[in-house]
């Protein structure tokens, strides 16, 4: 037997196990653990119940009996209340047993958060006009050239604006650190990409001269254990060298691209800056239009679900650091910063997150919205486009957590579409 209530967004569940029903949780515990129990005169899992209580106390199978009886009487709850959604694990406020009335329990956890979608119409977000300028175009000129460069070798002592190619390893007080080392590093001297007073100390090296850099790190460094501390660096130069550069004209147009002159060239390079700027300006309004719903929704959300949510993310970014050969405790060092104030620091976008996703939910029930195959359909073969293939030949590749992706994206583009339907 059950009773339920809501009080203060949070449930409060009253269960009443007989003592007949308590005996028979005791009784499924005892035959789920005898075995563990080794009892003089009797082989292993062969000792009677009362004989390993009287050995272990009476109480000895309560536990599971509990975690049994507990749960399965919450199970049937939920299962005969489907709109009752609990959005954190139930905690035990009151636990009572007498021999006479059996088990009485008193569970409570939070529900999900209850909000009314504001109107969609006559939203205040609007979408970006977006302008390429002209020095946006050069700066992308600018950014090509520079991956055409040409590094020459010269025979001389190193100077500012020059390329070294080094190995180098550090040391605080005669010991290396992690991090320390590296073996054939270019670095611009000049660019101040080191530490202070580090590209100073290569310049007049000559190709195989070996030098003793000192530096101190400064007080904000990110490592917290080099913070301040004075350091040698050990370095070897490999090889100094000039960066050449080539002309931006029709020739080099011509010769590194598939247009004829450079007047061509900037013309397509305006046209896809433009492009991605919409794309971008498309995305933040699409954002912005979320993000004003889910205020004017008003939703309060419990701190159990920001809490798993933090969780999550942090999960994430753990395995995204994985892919790089870092773990989180070493990154967390690298920032200089400990686990509880990272999860804080999660905890506003934590938030934000679940607004979201709880009104895109809504959006999806209230008004009975489904992907067709034909709109699946379309998605996919969009992006079977991008990797020039067949939607037949990449559905073969898909799996079906790509098939969940894609529907995810189907959906996601009409929720999105019928909101901006409303605010033309």
């Amino acid at each position: 037997m059950y009773k339920f209530e809501k009080k203060d967004k949070q449930g409060i569940l009253k269960i009443n196990i007989s003592k007949e029903d308590w005996e028979k949780a005791v009784e499924q515990a005892y035959e789920e653990n005898k075995g563990k129990f080794n009892i003089q005169g009797f082989r292993k899992g062969k000792a009677p119940r009362k004989v390993i209580e009287q050995n272990y106390g009476d109480t000895i199978f309560f536990d599971d009996a509990f975690d049994h009886a507990v749960s399965d009487e919450y199970s049937k709850f939920l299962s005969e209340n489907t709109n009752v959604i609990p959005v954190s694990q139930p905690s035990v406020e009151e636990n009572t047993f007498t021999a006479d009335k059996g088990l009485e329990v008193v569970l409570k956890f939070d529900l999900m958060p209850e909000f009314k979608l504001p109107e969609l119409s006559g939203l205040k977000a609007k979408k970006q006009k977006v302008k390429v300028s002209d020095q946006q175009v050069e700066t992308e000129l600018e950014s090509e050239r520079q991956s055409h460069a040409r590094f020459v070798e010269e025979d001389k002592a190193a100077e500012n604006g020059d390329y070294a190619t080094i190995d180098f390893t550090g040391y605080v007080d005669d010991v290396k650190f992690d991090g320390g080392e590296a073996k054939d590093y270019r670095i611009e001297l000049g660019s101040h990409t080191f530490i202070e007073g580090f590209e100073d100390q290569i310049i007049g090296m000559k190709k195989g001269e070996e030098r003793d850099i000192k530096v101190t790190f400064p007080e904000n460094y990110h490592a917290e254990n080099l913070k301040g501390k004075p350091a040698v660096f050990k370095v070897t130069l490999k090889k100094v060298e000039k960066k050449e550069l080539p002309e931006i004209d029709d020739k080099f147009v011509s010769d590194t691209t598939e247009f004829e002159s450079l007047e061509e060239y900037k013309k397509s390079i305006k046209e896809n800056l433009e492009k991605m700027a919409d794309e971008r300006a498309e995305r933040d309004y699409e954002v912005a239009l979320l993000d004003e719903i889910a205020e004017k929704s008003n939703i309060e959300v419990p701190k159990s679900m920001i809490e798993h949510e933090v969780h999550h993310m942090i999960e994430d970014f753990e395995h995204r650091l994985s892919h790089q050969g870092m773990n989180l405790n070493a990154y967390l060092e690298y920032v200089g910063k400990d686990l509880e104030t990272f999860k804080k620091e999660r905890e506003d976008d934590a938030e934000k997150n679940i607004k979201t996703r709880l009104v895109l939910q809504k959006l999806i029930s209230e008004n009975n919205m489904t992907v067709t195959s034909e709109e699946l359909d379309k998605t996919i073969g969009e992006y079977a486009e991008r990797y020039q293939m067949t939607a037949e030949d990449f559905k073969k590749a898909m799996s079906p957590d790509d098939y969940a992706y894609f529907e995810n994206n189907a959906i996601m583009t009409k929720v999105l579409d019928f909101i901006k339907s409303k605010n033309k």
